[in-house]
């Protein structure tokens, strides 16, 4: 199977440093409360030989009918859970998913301001979002360790992520998504999956405290981002976009952030890529909240002095999270990569959805936030115009179709369509008074 074992996983605590074995049911300290981390052994290789190793997992021939061979994720195992593959390439739960295109638009660059921008596309994952990166490696996990039933708090990607996955491992999956702040799309992929979803009158922040509370008492295996299993599965999609980049690391990954499992798995990707000379410097990484669900980079203006909770309201529901989880490990990863946290307005969002969109791309409006980051930071000086940039897309068009540019809330793309009788006389006319 060609894998490098790891002489051994921990999980540790990042507050009290407690440790655990790597098959452990817990999703948060034991202990006290704090968030996890996975520490992995280096693997026996490193540098050019093994980037070798992850390109030889690439070819037609090594990924042929073999799920877990051809997923974006586990062509990394040795960086994310090298043991789960021991016992066959059946062992992990893929669809197979990551694997995602690395695209340039000089459209959407031209928008920001840079000479050359690349968009990593998560939006590409099987349910639509960059989610599934993490899933496979937490439902692989709890499948491990025996969860007779996995839950998560959602905005709506999560949910629908975790009950694809779940279905897949035949594991029951209960979802809790706010009642008035969820994308339809996202909603109807969790219920088809078969994933039993409850509305909860409140927001994302009271979804995943209340999970939180119940977890120990329902006996669930929590897989929202606070698993730390989630975030090994998310780290890949740095080690994938330096791959495809011939394993040249840009000056900027520039990504949205909402509970922050991104920016603590990137910050933790780019830290062990570079320990192992897969990368020859850190790209530094911005993380993109939305002004109106801000917490982190307000408490990024202050030093992160303090941690702090908002009332949470933008159009990018996936990212519409006042308290996240993952702060400590984010604040590392900031801390680590010499990073920066920004907010952008609603208008500036949809403003660079309406460019995304219109370049042939696509995105939701949370994906869009990445890409009005860039432009706000070379604005500010921060990110210079001929610095290399990848601005990652974190869900599909789809997932949000109602939510477009000048768009009144709770009205569709259909709305303002032109309708005419079924004769070409009324086709010509209508080209004519638009100009066509």
């Amino acid at each position: 199977m060609n894998t490098l074992t790891n002489k051994k996983t921990t999980v540790r605590c990042v507050s009290c440093s407690c440790t655990l074995e790597e098959q452990t049911a817990h999703t948060t300290c034991p202990e006290c409360g704090g968030l996890l981390v996975v520490a992995h052994a280096p693997p026996s290789l490193r540098g050019q030989a093994l980037q070798a190793l992850f390109d030889a997992r690439l070819s037609a021939d090594a990924m042929r009918g073999r799920a877990a061979l051809s997923s974006g994720v586990w062509r990394f195992r040795e960086m994310v859970m090298s043991d789960a593959m021991e016992a066959g390439d059946k062992a992990a739960v893929s669809h197979p998913e990551g694997n995602t295109p690395l695209l340039e638009r000089e459209s959407v660059a031209a928008f920001v301001g840079v000479a050359r921008l690349h968009l990593k596309h998560e939006g590409h994952n099987p349910t639509g979002s960059f989610k599934d990166r993490g899933m496979t490696v937490a439902v692989t996990q709890a499948r491990r360790v025996g969860a007779t039933a996995v839950a998560c708090a959602s905005t709506g990607n999560t949910s629908a992520s975790l009950a694809a996955y779940a279905a897949h491992a035949g594991i029951p999956a209960l979802v809790l998504v706010p009642a008035d702040a969820v994308a339809l799309g996202k909603l109807a992929q969790t219920l088809a999956y078969g994933a039993r979803a409850i509305l909860v009158r409140g927001d994302f922040d009271d979804c995943l405290r209340l999970l939180r509370e119940a977890a120990g008492r329902l006996g669930v295996y929590l897989a929202n981002s606070v698993n730390p299993f989630r975030i090994e599965g998310q780290k890949t999609i740095a080690f994938e976009l330096f791959q495809q980049l011939a394993w040249d690391a840009p000056d900027w990954i520039v990504f949205p952030a909402g509970n922050l499992g991104n920016t603590a798995a990137f910050g933790k990707a780019l830290m062990e890529a570079h320990a192992l000379a897969l990368i020859a410097r850190v790209p530094r990484i911005a993380a993109i909240q939305a002004s109106g669900a801000a917490p982190f980079a307000k408490g990024y203006a202050e030093g992160f002095i303090r941690r702090h909770r908002v009332q949470a309201e933008t159009v990018a529901t996936a990212i519409r999270i006042g308290n996240p989880a993952s702060w400590d490990r984010a604040v590392e990863a900031i801390r680590a990569t010499n990073g920066v946290v920004a907010a952008v307005s609603d208008e500036e969002i949809m403003e660079a959805k309406a460019v995304v969109d219109a370049s042939g791309v696509g995105c939701e409006p949370a994906s869009a936030a990445s890409v009005a980051g860039v432009r706000s930071l070379v604005k500010r000086g921060v990110i210079q115009p001929g610095e290399r940039i990848v601005a990652v897309l974190t869900g599909h068009l789809l997932k949000d179709p109602t939510t477009l540019r000048g768009k009144a809330p709770g009205s569709t793309p259909l709305d303002d369509l032109v309708r005419i009788d079924a004769n070409l006389g009324e086709v010509e006319r209508v080209l004519r008074e638009s100009g066509g």
